[in-house]
């Protein structure tokens, strides 16, 4: 399996009924476990695409993970390099820096420790136990994002 290429579509109740969900009650401002409602500009259209992510917090930096491989979002905000977070009203433009493999173990330890109930299946049996070993051996089909406040 080539990891860099790695996409899990989502099935018909997440598509349909959990994402949903999850905007809509982080757009009201009820964040669930950090949610918050990513917005990118398409790289095709123009339009602005939007999807509901989980803010990880880890060392002081804040970090976006895709459990699910490249999806969409990931393609838009490689080419458009920011975003904005929503939750609620309050909206945060943001930039972001893709962490290279190397650096990605720990993250994808504190990601599982907090989430792995939720995208613990997107992981193939890795944990938040696995060894740095294991999960660089993963980190390719798993794109991190760090992300800053625009200026």
């Amino acid at each position: 399996m080539n990891t860099t290429a790695r996409y899990i579509k989502p099935d018909t109740f997440t598509r349909k009924v959990f994402n949903p969900l999850i905007a809509v009650l982080t757009r009201m401002g009820i964040s669930m476990w950090g949610s918050r409602v990513l917005a990118v500009k398409g790289r095709s259209t123009g339009e602005v695409r939007t999807t509901p992510v989980n803010v990880l917090t880890f060392d002081g930096e804040r970090y976006l993970v895709a459990p699910r491989g490249i999806t969409q979002w990931v393609r838009n905000i490689r080419v458009a390099g920011q975003g904005d977070l929503a939750v609620g009203s309050r909206v945060e433009t943001v930039v972001v820096d893709e962490v290279p493999d190397h650096a990605k173990p720990e993250i994808l330890r504190a990601y599982l420790r907090r989430w792995k109930w939720e995208v613990g299946q997107f992981f193939d049996g890795v944990g938040p136990d696995a060894s740095d070993e294991e999960l660089l051996a993963i980190a390719a089909g798993y794109p991190v994002f760090r992300i800053t406040t625009a200026v």
